[in-house]
């Protein structure tokens, strides 16, 4: 009996000096199930800047955050809440409690990070975020690692500028004579699309009878009249980007002097024809107008000038006569 008092009295003794040594006991690892990893926007536009925050829910002497993302969709800003690391594509976040000073343990930590400047068209990304190295502030407890990593999706999206619609020509249009046009779909910041057409309806003209055309040549050398037809492919051709400018050569026929109005539209394939951008043009087909010849007066005339001519002439004449004659009677 004295045996097992001093053996538990032994055992006792050494859990005390442990204890002093080290100054704590360390338990054994558990899960952490406060954690939470949120994001302040969940749509950002280029060169805005988004902030990851991760909330432990209770008091934290250590930790590691390991954030993995895009680096052609961000760049990293800044931390709060440890010692960062970025690799390009990861940051860590490392952070130890030091019991010294007026520093208190942590509840939480952010990363901030910037959409890049250069994009152009919708991009969906997301961070990953996973967690390592967690124990609470006294270092008595440990927590297992988070290695199933959370994710948080981020749509960086563009400020968009609607799509504009122009035709432009020079000088004046006359009847059944072709007239060359251009159609111009621009913007500044235009939203990406990857099937659309352009179709043209002539909504208004002279008379009953008259006519238009709108032609334009494609890939293949044929001549495609938009207000039959349309524009593109079946399935429609790309646009969007930065500065869009596409310009279409048409050539204009119409069959009779008057107002003509031609609807132009832009459509989405993939949207049911969704109309992007549409616009009325007024056209006014009209006369040449004919320069009259200048013509050259049949007489030329009278002026002061003229008389002194005449009048000059007049005395030659008479003096000349008057000569013949005396040299006639003196013979």
């Amino acid at each position: 009996m004295k045996k097992s008092i001093y053996s538990f009295i032994g055992i006792l003794f050494l859990t005390i000096l442990l204890f002093l040594q080290f100054g704590t006991v360390v338990f054994a690892d558990e899960k952490l199930e406060t954690v939470k990893v949120e994001v302040n926007k969940a749509k950002v536009a280029p060169g805005e800047q988004v902030t990851l925050t991760t909330d432990f829910g209770q008091t934290m002497g250590a930790y590691t955050i390991n954030v993995e993302y895009d680096p052609k969709a961000f760049s990293y800003v800044k931390s709060e809440g440890g010692a960062e690391n970025d690799e390009n594509g990861k940051v860590i976040l490392t952070y130890h409690y030091v019991q010294q000073g007026s520093e208190q343990p942590r509840t939480n930590a952010t990363i901030t990070f910037k959409a890049n400047d250069n994009i152009v068209a919708d991009t969906p990304t997301d961070f990953s975020v996973t967690i390592n190295g967690m124990s609470n502030p006294d270092n008595s407890k440990e927590y297992d690692d988070i290695t199933v990593p959370f994710k948080k999706d981020v749509l960086i999206q563009p400020n968009y500028v609607d799509y504009s619609l122009a035709l432009q020509y020079s000088g004046v249009i006359l009847p059944n004579v072709a007239k060359d046009m251009k159609l111009v779909t621009s913007s500044t910041m235009g939203k990406n699309y990857d099937h659309v057409r352009l179709i043209a309806t002539l909504t208004k003209t002279p008379s009953k009878e008259a006519t238009a055309k709108l032609l334009a040549t494609n890939s293949e050398k044929t001549e495609i009249d938009l207000l039959h037809s349309g524009w593109g492919e079946a399935e429609g051709y790309a646009i969007g980007g930065k500065n869009v400018k596409q310009e279409l050569a048409l050539k204009g026929e119409f069959s009779e002097i008057g107002n003509y109005t031609i609807n132009v539209k832009l459509i989405d394939r993939d949207d049911e024809d969704k109309v992007i951008a549409q616009k009325d043009f007024n056209i006014a087909v009209g006369e040449q107008k004919k320069e009259e010849d200048e013509k050259l007066p049949a007489t030329l005339p009278k002026t002061g000038g003229m008389q002194y001519v005449y009048i000059i002439l007049a005395v030659s004449v008479l003096t000349i006569a008057y000569l013949y004659i005396t040299k006639k009677n003196r013979k």
